[in-house]
């Protein structure tokens, strides 16, 4: 039973969204329960599957005896299709209130609940050839979202969006057929598959080949020198981009990443060699370049864009320190920058929905008008900065204490690269609560007199954020322990 519910969990967001243009709705209210319903019972399906794992995987296509497309679920992808499975109800019922006025909404929303089901595909992928289909499938369903608006800015951010997904699928596809090749299997093992015997006289190969995977995974975490089309991203609708910097797409590529280290190579095989320092110098690097274009942006949600930049090569740094510690790390930041970030983007939405204003010189005297909204945004920011109380702080002192635990150079420099982010982050984000909270109200009172709060469906997932913000840093132990238990294979 619990295998039928884990296709239906994949194929049920997909399918509500294909069906979406052929039903005919009496009015909004309607459409709006229909997919909050759906997307809602998709939770529930992924919240049964989490409580009974199925025992077995699932085969839903073969190709050949080796090749297949298959289900699964472990620890990792358990966390993985949980966290997505919370926030994708709350994130649709916000982009309700946010899609009111807007045109072309039912695309939108045909796009963005097939999404949901597309990124549980990843999740629940049992080796690596699934992962991959669906990693690509996620390239072309998201590609509609970020051109939503058919400006000619919407255009070109779509263009380089693809194009970079274009780049890192051909990388990521070299070291899927090494793999295949050279694994005992295509299923995704603790510890690896590759075959020792056989590849003694090809390690560097294999080492150059990981290099590449690596980086052809990692366009999607917009590392560096991948980074530009994430904050060309951003000028998709705020629902979108939410979910784009937190869930959906960019985590995706930071949990393929963590598959083919820890699961297809192996830390046996790349631990201490040149690949590993390679990568990690590439993620302690951007580390650094995302939140130094943070401080100089000045766009509201390029700002938070290029911040997603940084924190995604925290989980990457997190990786390739090549330790369950590491890997904890990585992971509970994986989750806790999802909380964060997509209470900042929402913060940031309804900011923009409500008075039109995108620029961070534009909000000052705001906090005063939209103090609920600003109190939330202030929550994340200060989470984002590492503040001790907030579950940011609990996720980079796991990745501290693993990158000191290695006490190689390259880990110390990855220490000084978080302690110099948050000081940066401290600035680039604080700036923007000052400035709603105490600068002068320049705004045209005539014209903005109304401008206040967003409504409850609007409001209430970004609080709910905001909480969690603060709770998971004061009472952080079971998550934290769920988390080891899914690094050491015990979920």
């Amino acid at each position: 039973m619990s295998e039928v519910i884990m296709l239906l969990a994949v194929i049920l967001p997909v399918f509500t969204g294909i069906l979406l243009p052929l039903l005919s709705f009496r009015s909004r209210r309607a459409m709006r329960i229909y997919l909050e319903t759906a997307v809602c019972v998709n939770s529930g399906l992924v919240c049964l599957l989490l409580m009974d794992a199925p025992q077995r995987a699932l085969t839903v296509f073969r190709f050949t005896h080796d090749l297949s497309i298959t289900l699964g679920l472990d620890g990792p992808g358990a966390v993985f299709a949980g966290l997505a499975a919370f926030l994708w109800p709350f994130a649709m019922l916000y982009s309700f209130e946010y899609m009111e006025k807007e045109e072309n909404a039912e695309s939108f929303f045909l796009f963005y609940t097939a999404t949901y089901g597309v990124t549980l595909g990843v999740a629940l992928s049992e080796n690596i050839l699934t992962m991959y289909f669906f990693f690509e499938m996620l390239s072309l369903v998201t590609l509609p979202l970020v051109m939503h608006t058919r400006t000619r800015e919407a255009v070109l951010a779509s263009r380089a969006y693809l194009y970079y997904m274009l780049g890192g699928a051909a990388f990521a596809f070299i070291g899927m057929i090494f793999v295949l090749v050279y694994g005992t299997t295509s299923s995704f093992v603790p510890g690896g598959v590759l075959d020792m015997a056989n590849i003694a006289e090809k390690k560097d190969t294999l080492l150059l080949v990981y290099v590449l995977c690596f980086c052809g995974f990692s366009v999607k975490t917009a590392m560096w020198p991948f980074s530009s089309w994430l904050p060309k991203a951003s000028v998709a609708p705020t629902p979108v981009t939410a979910l784009l910097h937190a869930v959906a797409v960019v985590n995706t590529g930071a949990f393929a990443v963590m598959r083919v280290t820890y699961y297809s190579f192996g830390t046996g095989l790349l631990r201490g060699t040149w690949a590993q320092h390679v990568v990690t110098g590439l993620a302690v690097f951007t580390i650094l370049y995302g939140c130094s274009r943070a401080l100089k942006e000045t766009h509201l949600k390029r700002r938070l864009a290029w911040s997603t930049v940084s924190n995604l090569s925290y989980m990457l740094f997190g990786v390739t320190l090549m330790t369950p510690l590491g890997m904890l790390g990585a992971m509970a930041h994986l989750v806790f920058h999802s909380l964060m970030k997509m209470c900042a983007f929402l913060c940031a939405g309804a900011v923009i929905h409500r008075t039109g204003r995108n620029f961070v010189h534009e909000l000052d005297g705001l906090g005063r008008r939209m103090p609920k909204v600003f109190l939330c945004f202030a929550v994340s920011a200060l989470g984002l900065m590492g503040v001790p109380g907030l579950c940011g702080f609990v996720s980079k002192w796991y990745l501290a204490k693993a990158a000191a635990a290695c006490g190689e150079p390259l880990s110390w420099a990855g220490v000084a690269a978080l302690l110099v982010s948050a000081l940066l982050t401290a600035i680039y984000m604080t700036s923007i609560v000052v400035r709603a909270f105490f600068a002068g109200d320049d705004l045209d009172h005539g014209a903005t007199e109304v401008t206040a709060d967003p409504g409850w469906r609007m409001l209430a997932p970004l609080v709910l954020f905001a909480l969690l913000t603060v709770g998971l840093g004061l009472y952080s132990g079971p998550v934290v322990r769920a988390l080891e238990a899914a690094v050491l294979g015990k979920m």
